[in-house]
């Protein structure tokens, strides 16, 4: 789908007009393309006295090719043609009180119009739950509240997030090449095209083990994962993102989507699997077909979802219960199944698609968002049960994305969706495709029980 709106803004006249009335600017995102550097500029690393994380934050940039900028030539870099940056990030662990929060002013202010379009800004905290004392836990929650301005701030495409990051991660936080492991596969993802339209965030890093690949460009080389719902829309996009990425996907929709799948599988070269997920022998069908092929399925990635919206009050039983079992109570039976014959390995990863609706609600979705709070609910139980098995649980929450669900939204209230957030447009459907990429990859172990928004940082909900 078009934004037709989008699409005039970066014409001559539409700059003129936009600036002349104040109206909305979607600014053009950078998206990643294989062989694409993570970043357009220099990135400028700054940390608060005590920080841990400092040196293996420079080693992981280093190691990706992002050029270092000297901190102290950025001091003086304010005259007639002072540095750009393609990202900002600072390292805040050291901060253990509100008075030192002030270093974080000292670092991004000189530097608030020094950021190149879609340019990246991370901060690096510490768990609130993990400080030592109360006013350690306070100072770090603070951190949330200055990347989500940053965000809504800075414009012109940059992204803002905040990286939480555990003291379990290593032994030794400050030097061990655990937590280089341990967070490379975040802070990759993070500064590059493939996070365009995340922002916002906080994402928290945990002690889960992690595995740096031989290609950074196909980090799921070897890997089966299944998609369900991969017929159309986000469910195709993230085939054909894993499938660039290496992995061997296993493409799963209901037998009456069966040629738009059967194509989304040539497409790739994966298998498609035609298969009604509420079928009460859909669980036990899909297991042994995946232990007949594979004999595993290293990611499983429920995106299998639909809608049938009603106001409460005019909603039938039937519009409830069909929600409620494809989109929540069929991932807990597939789960079960593939957990209990112990198809997911050490090392698997459960990714589930839930929505901003399940975190702010929505009128006539009462049903949909009820489902998609439960998805949120599955990954904080799950993550912390599955985790003695090294298997990792997360969720991504897409916001306003533009597919052919979207395009039938009257006008008014699509225009709406589309502008009521930090980047001024819809996300697309390889938005969240990337996403969901990232917390497949084998590096990205250590990161468990998060729900991470695509949404271009909306408005609406949290």
């Amino acid at each position: 789908m078009t934004d037709r709106y989008a699409s005039f803004v970066q014409s001559a006249a539409g700059r003129a007009l936009v600036k002349r009335l104040g109206l909305p600017d979607p600014p053009r995102l950078r998206r990643h393309h294989p062989g694409d550097p993570l970043l357009a500029g220099p990135a400028l690393l700054g940390a608060a006295t005590g920080g841990r994380l400092a040196e293996p934050i420079a080693k992981i940039l280093t190691a990706a090719g992002v050029e270092l900028a000297d901190p102290a030539a950025a001091a003086h870099s304010h005259g007639d043609a002072p540095q750009r940056y393609g990202a900002l990030l600072f390292d805040a662990t050291g901060i253990t009180d509100s008075t030192e929060l002030r270093q974080l002013y000292d670092f991004f202010h000189p530097q608030a119009r020094a950021v190149l379009p879609s340019g990246r800004v991370i901060v690096l905290g510490t768990p609130p739950q993990e400080c030592p004392t109360p006013r350690e836990a306070t100072a770090q929650r603070a951190l949330e509240g200055l990347v989500r301005s940053i965000g809504k701030e800075f414009g012109r495409g940059t992204t803002a997030q905040l990286v939480y990051v555990s003291g379990t991660a290593a032994d030794d936080p400050a030097h061990s090449a655990g937590t280089i492991t341990s967070l490379e596969s975040t802070i990759r993802f993070l500064l590059s095209g493939r996070s365009a339209y995340v922002s916002g965030q906080v994402i928290r890093v945990g002690s889960g083990a992690a595995s740096v690949p031989a290609d950074w460009d196909r980090p799921l080389d070897g890997q089966v994962v299944l998609v369900t719902g991969a017929a159309r829309g986000i469910g195709a996009a993230l085939a054909k993102v894993l499938a660039r990425d290496g992995a061997k996907v296993v493409a799963l929709d209901i037998p009456a989507a069966g040629d738009a799948l059967a194509a989304v599988a040539n497409d790739i070269g994966g298998t498609a699997v035609q298969l009604d997920l509420t079928a009460p022998d859909a669980p036990t069908r899909l297991a042994e077909h995946l232990a007949s092929r594979h004999g595993r399925v290293d990611v499983v990635v429920h995106n299998a979802g639909i809608t049938r919206d009603k106001t409460l009050g005019r909603m039938d039983a039937d519009r409830w219960d069909q929600v409620i079992d494809v989109n929540l109570s069929s991932q807990e039976r597939i789960n079960d199944v593939l957990l209990e014959r112990e198809l997911i390995p050490a090392g698997g990863r459960i990714i589930s698609v839930s929505s901003i609706a399940g975190i702010a609600g929505n009128r006539g979705q009462t049903n949909y968002a009820t489902s998609k709070a439960g998805v949120i609910g599955l990954v904080d139980s799950l993550a912390p049960a599955l985790r003695e098995r090294g298997i990792s649980v997360n969720a991504v929450a897409p916001g306003f994305i533009e597919t052919r669900l979207t395009a039938r939204i009257p006008l008014v209230v699509r225009e709406a969706g589309r502008r009521m957030n930090s980047l001024a447009q819809g996300g697309l459907p390889v938005d969240v495709a990337e996403t969901i990429g990232w917390l497949a990859w084998p590096a990205s172990g250590a990161v468990s029980g998060n729900v991470v928004r695509v949404c271009g940082q909306s408005l609406l909900g949290a």
